[in-house]
C-alpha cells in the first residue's frame, strides 16, 4: 500500500465522524458532503507526514470550511434573490432509494429533537453555532476550537457558553408537530392542485422564499415573497398531482415523478407558516437525497432506483 492508499484509508475511517460534525454545523447533508470532500482535497495536497493527530486535523479544516459557508450563507440573506450558477459537490454521492418506513425510523422522526435542534442552532451566528457544535456535542477543546474561529481559547469558550445559553432556553418552547406540519403540506398541495391563489397565501409566510435547480445541477433560482411564490401555483400544479407527502433528510417535503423524472420538494416550516420551499429536480441532486416515504403512501410510485 503506497503512501497515497494508506492515507484515504486513514480519511476514510474518519468520514462518518466528520460527517456528522459537518451535518450538525451546517444542517444540509449535502453540504456535509461538500465539507468533507473539501478536506479530504486539502489533506491530499498537503505534506501529511508534519500531521501529528490526524483526527483533530481534519476536524479543525471541517470546522473552518463550515464556517466559511455558513458565513457565505449570513452574506447572501441579505443580497437580491437571483440565478446565480453553484459549483457542482465533488464526490460520488451514491444514491439513497426512497423506502418505506419501520417502526424505528418513524420513532427516530417523530422524536424531531434533531430537527428541532438544527432550528434553534440556526439562529445563532456562525462562530456560536460552530463552538457549541464542536465542543459541546464533540468534545473538541476550546484550544482547538479558538483556532479555526481565529479567537482566543478564552473567547471560543464564551462563544460556547453564549450559545448553550440560547440552545437551552430554545428547548423549553414545544417540539414541533409533525403531524402538524404534514397537514400544512398537504393544504399548499391541495392549493397548488387547484390554483387557488387565496389558499395558498393561507399557508405561505410573506416571506417565504422558493429555491429551485431548475433540472441542472449547477443552476439555482429563487423567488421571495407569498404573492410570487403563489403566482407560481401553475409551475407546482403539475408537480403537486402526484406528488406524496415524504420525509427528507430528516424535514417536511414531498416527490413526484414528472415526466418520467423524480422531483423533490422540500419545506420548512414555522408558525403554522412554510417558509421556505426547495424544489430539487437534477437527478444527481435527488440521488443524494435521503427520502423515506411514510408505510401508508403508495411506495411504488415514487421509488426513484
Amino acid at each position: 500500500m503506497d503512501e497515497h492508499d494508506w492515507l484515504a484509508k486513514r480519511f476514510e475511517d474518519e468520514r462518518t465522524r466528520l460527517r456528522a460534525v459537518a451535518y450538525r454545523i451546517l444542517g444540509s447533508l449535502s453540504e456535509a458532503e461538500d465539507a468533507v470532500q473539501e478536506a479530504w482535497l486539502k489533506l491530499s495536497r498537503c505534506d501529511s507526514a508534519e500531521i501529528e493527530n490526524l483526527g483533530g486535523w481534519l476536524t479543525t479544516v471541517v470546522g473552518r470550511v463550515c464556517l466559511d459557508m455558513l458565513r457565505t450563507r449570513a452574506s447572501r440573506r441579505e443580497e437580491p434573490l437571483e440565478v446565480r450558477p453553484v459549483e457542482p459537490a465533488p464526490g460520488e454521492g451514491a444514491a439513497r432509494a426512497a423506502r418505506p418506513s419501520d417502526p424505528q425510523a418513524e420513532a427516530v422522526l417523530a422524536d424531531s429533537v434533531g430537527a428541532a435542534m438544527l432550528v434553534v442552532l440556526d439562529k445563532l451566528t456562525p462562530a456560536e453555532r460552530l463552538a457549541f457544535v464542536l465542543h459541546d456535542l464533540f468534545a473538541v477543546p476550546f484550544e482547538d476550537i479558538a483556532v479555526v474561529t481565529e479567537r482566543t481559547p478564552a473567547s471560543a469558550r464564551q462563544l460556547a457558553s453564549r450559545a448553550r445559553r440560547r440552545v437551552r432556553g430554545a428547548q423549553t418552547l414545544p417540539q414541533p408537530d409533525l403531524g402538524r406540519q404534514r397537514r400544512i403540506v398537504n393544504a399548499f398541495l391541495s392549493a397548488a392542485r387547484g390554483g387557488d391563489f387565496e389558499a395558498l397565501l393561507e399557508v405561505l409566510d410573506p416571506d417565504v422564499v422558493a429555491r429551485s435547480d431548475n433540472g441542472m445541477a449547477g443552476a439555482l433560482s429563487a423567488v421571495r415573497g407569498a404573492a410570487l411564490v403563489a403566482r407560481q401555483a401553475a409551475t407546482f400544479a403539475q408537480f403537486a398531482q402526484s406528488a406524496q407527502v415524504a420525509f427528507v433528510n430528516g424535514g417536511m417535503g414531498v416527490v413526484a415523478r414528472v415526466d418520467g423524472r423524480f422531483r423533490v420538494m422540500m419545506f420548512t416550516i414555522a408558525q403554522d407558516r412554510i417558509t421556505q420551499v426547495s424544489v430539487v429536480m437534477a437527478p444527481a441532486e435527488v440521488a443524494r437525497l435521503d427520502i423515506l416515504v411514510p408505510a401508508s403512501a403508495d411506495t411504488d410510485a415514487v421509488d426513484p432506483r
